[in-house]
């Protein structure tokens, strides 16, 4: 191999996880989840995980293929970005010592940024300033718009809580630390793949999927969450289905708004990919075996 390892990065629908998994089978490599809504259990359908109806060998293997940061968390815990790349860097270690070649794949930009770029040096957050900026992001926007910079984007909520917390521990904005050099890239020289097909593309295979979680096992993750009052914002869908639960919205309701929101994701996604992610393949439809094979010649 050229390269000692992969990231496949790209929307969510676009074919990734799949491609990822075929790759990983040729060039005898294992998968290691960069989605920051993956790394949680009990909403594998809603969060399109590949164990989405496929829970065989619990989260650890899907064909003989090593699955590394997939549904490790309960949804009740919150993991920073920091905390990732701590669980990242040990996956790294177990894949290499298996002898395989480490295949990160998800959609989640700070994630795969602190994987190719390090982590700005922020101090260790307490649990009570944590806890303190979730609450205030789901009960006091008008607080937290004062808080924070007016030129911060608070459409993720969690990215959200994260800038809070650093604020209400520091004093200082997370946008300050940031400019600061980073340290900690874990595989700073890694073969980059980016899979971008057209927007349209993405629109329909959105409205396909979203209908077909529904049917399948994504109602039922949805009420495991209420029974158990879990958090129902760690994954778009996860809400909507409990506010139909509740009598809130109806089916169809709750099956468009989840549509929309994800729509949004995704073009979130594809602007941060054209300014934050330097790929050094892109692949602009949903790929296919030709793509595989020629990803195979590029790194081999």
């Amino acid at each position: 191999m050229k390269k000692n390892s992969v990231i496949i990065a790209g929307p969510t629908a676009s074919g990734k996880s799949d491609f990822a998994h075929e790759l990983a089978k040729r060039i005898n490599g294992a998968i290691i989840n960069c989605d920051s809504v993956q790394i949680y259990r009990d909403i594998e359908t809603i969060s399109a995980s590949p164990f989405a109806e496929n829970i065989k060998n619990g989260f650890d293997e899907i064909e003989g293929v090593p699955y590394k940061l997939f549904s490790i968390l309960p949804l009740s815990e919150h993991i920073s970005v920091a905390d990732y790349l701590n669980l990242a860097t040990n996956a790294v270690k177990e894949v290499v010592e298996m002898g395989k070649i480490p295949v990160f794949v998800g959609g989640s930009g700070y994630y795969i940024n602190v994987l190719i770029h390090g982590i700005s040096p922020i101090p260790e957050i307490s649990a009570e300033n944590r806890e303190k900026a979730r609450k205030m992001v789901a009960q006091c926007p008008d607080a937290v718009h004062e808080l924070l910079p007016e030129d911060f984007e608070k459409t993720d909520p969690q990215r959200t809580a994260r800038a809070l917390e650093v604020f209400l521990e520091t004093g200082t904005p997370l946008s300050q630390w940031q400019k600061l050099p980073r340290k900690g890239a874990l595989i700073p020289d890694a073969y980059k793949i980016l899979i971008s097909p057209p927007r349209e593309l993405l629109l329909n295979r959105i409205a396909k999927r979203v209908p077909e979680m529904v049917r399948g096992s994504a109602l039922a993750e949805a009420k495991y969450i209420v029974a158990n009052k879990l958090n129902e914002d760690r994954a778009i869908g996860a809400s909507q289905l409990c506010q139909m639960l509740r009598g809130e919205i109806t089916e169809q309701q709750a099956i468009d708004n989840w549509i929309v929101k994800t729509n949004q994701y995704a073009k979130r996604q594809r602007t941060w990919y054209k300014t934050q992610y330097a790929p050094d393949l892109e692949i602009l439809h949903v790929p296919n075996k030709e793509d595989l094979d020629r990803v195979i010649n590029k790194i081999s």
